[in-house]
C-alpha cells in the first residue's frame, strides 16, 4: 500500500522587480529624514538671513576660506612635509624613536617601537600609523589589544607639527607647547581607556600576538644606491613637499564645507545688524547655545567667549577646518593665550577623529570596535583641553608670583 507523499508547499519566489521595490522602500525613511534636515536647515538660515543673502554668504565664505586659509594651510603642509621627510632621511626620526621608547610602557602600555608611530603621525596625519601597522615587522611587537589601540594612540598626535607651526605663526610661542603637553596627557588617557574597552570585550586579546613569529619571513637587506648629500637633501625636500601638497588638497573639503557651516552658525549679522551677503555673516546659534552652559566651558577650558566653542566642535571632523577659525577669532578679539593652549591640545588630540576612526579601524579589521574608540577619544580630548587650561593657569600664576 502506497503512502501518500505530503505536499511540499514552497514560499512564493520574489521577482526581481519585487526585490528591487522592497530595497527601495527600505531606504525611504532615511531619505525623508535627510531631506527634512537639509531643507529645515536652509529654511531656517534663509528665514533669518534672507534666501539670497544666505546663498551669497555661503559662496563668499567658501571662496574666502579657499584663498586666504586653505592655501595658507597648504603652504604650511608643504614646508612641514619637506621638513618631516628630511628628518626621516637623516635619522632624526630614528633618534626620536629611541629617546621616546622608555615612555611607551609606563604611559601608554605599548611596546617601545610604537614611539615611531607617534613621530610619524606628528609629522604627517592620522593614517600614517595604519600604513606603519601594515608592516609585519612592526606589528609583530604588539599584542592584539595594543595593536587595536594604535588607532587612538596615533590620532592624538596627527598633524601635530602643522597645528603647532600654525599657532606659532599667529604670534604665540610657548602656549602651543602647553597644548602639546595637554595632547600628550589626552593621548595616554584615550589609549589606556581604549585598551580597557578592548580587554573587557575580548579578554583573550591580552595574550594573543598580532603576528605569528612563524609568519615572519627573513628578507635579505637590499643594497641601496649611494647618493650624494645634496641629492638626498633635494629628494627629501621635494618628495616631502609633494606629500604636503596632497595633504593640503585633502583638507579642502573639510575646510570649505565644515568651516563654512560652522562660521554661519557662529557669527552674526553685519555691524549695522543687517545681512548683506558678505562673507562670515551668520545666525550666531552656536554662541547662543554655548551661553546656556557657558559656565561649563569657562570652568573646564577657561573660554572667555562662547564663540570659542566652535573650535572643538569643528576639530571633531577636521583639524584643518578648525584652524581656519582662528584668524577670524583673533580679528574679533576673542583669542588669548589660554585659548591657544586649549585649541592646540584639543586640536592635536582629536584631529578630526570622527572622520578617520572608522576607516582606520576598518583597515585594521576591527570595525565593530569603532564606537568604543570614539568614546575613548572623546574623553581623552576633553581631558587634554582641561589639562592644558590647568597647566596654562599654573604657569601664569608662577609668572605673576616671581
Amino acid at each position: 500500500m502506497e503512502t501518500p507523499t505530503p505536499e511540499i508547499t514552497s514560499a512564493p519566489i520574489k521577482t526581481h522587480d519585487e526585490k528591487k521595490k522592497f530595497s527601495i522602500t527600505r531606504y525611504i525613511p532615511s531619505g525623508v529624514i535627510c531631506l527634512a534636515v537639509v531643507f529645515g536647515l536652509f529654511w531656517y538660515l534663509g528665514s533669518v538671513m534672507g534666501m539670497a543673502q544666505m546663498l551669497k554668504t555661503v559662496m563668499a565664505t567658501a571662496h574666502d576660506l579657499l584663498l586666504n586659509t586653505v592655501f595658507y594651510l597648504m603652504g604650511i603642509c608643504v614646508v612641514t612635509g619637506a621638513l618631516g621627510r628630511l628628518f626621516v632621511e637623516f635619522g632624526v626620526v630614528s633618534m626620536l624613536e629611541k629617546i621616546l621608547k622608555p615612555l611607551m610602557g609606563p604611559l601608554f602600555r605599548l611596546p617601545g617601537v610604537a614611539s615611531l608611530g607617534a613621530v610619524m603621525t606628528f609629522l604627517s596625519d592620522n593614517p600614517a600609523i595604519i600604513s606603519l601597522a601594515q608592516e609585519k615587522r612592526f606589528s609583530s611587537y604588539f599584542k592584539k589589544f595594543q595593536f587595536i589601540s594604535l588607532t587612538n594612540f596615533g590620532t592624538a598626535f596627527g598633524m601635530g607639527l602643522l597645528v603647532m607651526v600654525f599657532m606659532v605663526g599667529q604670534g604665540f610661542f610657548w602656549e602651543p607647547l602647553v597644548g602639546f603637553a595637554g595632547a600628550f596627557v589626552g593621548c595616554a588617557i584615550s589609549t589606556r581607556l581604549m585598551q580597557h574597552f578592548i580587554l573587557k570585550a575580548y579578554p583573550h586579546f591580552a595574550t594573543e600576538d598580532v603576528v605569528n613569529p612563524d609568519e615572519l619571513e627573513d628578507t635579505a637587506e637590499k643594497k641601496t644606491e649611494e647618493k650624494s648629500l645634496f641629492i638626498r637633501t633635494l629628494n627629501s625636500l621635494l618628495d616631502g613637499g609633494r606629500s604636503g601638497v596632497d595633504v593640503g588638497i585633502a583638507i579642502i573639503p573639510g575646510v570649505l564645507i565644515i568651516s563654512t557651516l560652522v562660521m554661519i552658525l557662529t557669527f552674526g549679522a553685519s555691524a549695522d545688524g543687517t545681512y548683506t551677503g558678505a562673507a562670515y555673516e551668520g545666525v550666531a546659534i552656536l554662541p547662543w547655545l554655548a551661553e546656556k552652559v557657558n559656565i561649563v566651558f569657562e570652568w573646564l577650558f577657561g573660554f572667555g567667549d562662547p564663540h570659542l566653542v566652535a573650535f572643538p566642535i569643528t576639530a571633531l571632523g577636521a583639524v584643518g577646518a578648525a584652524l581656519s577659525l582662528v584668524p577670524n577669532f583673533m580679528a574679533q578679539g576673542w583669542i588669548d593665550g589660554n585659548a591657544i593652549a586649549v585649541f592646540t591640545a584639543i586640536g592635536m588630540c582629536w584631529s578630526g577623529y570622527l572622520s578617520t576612526h572608522t576607516a582606520m579601524l576598518d583597515s585594521l579589521g576591527y570595525r565593530e570596535l569603532t564606537p568604543k574608540a570614539i568614546l575613548a577619544h572623546t574623553i581623552g580630548g576633553i581631558c587634554a583641553a582641561i589639562f592644558a587650561h590647568t597647566l596654562y593657569m599654573l604657569i601664569i600664576f608662577i609668572q605673576a608670583s616671581l
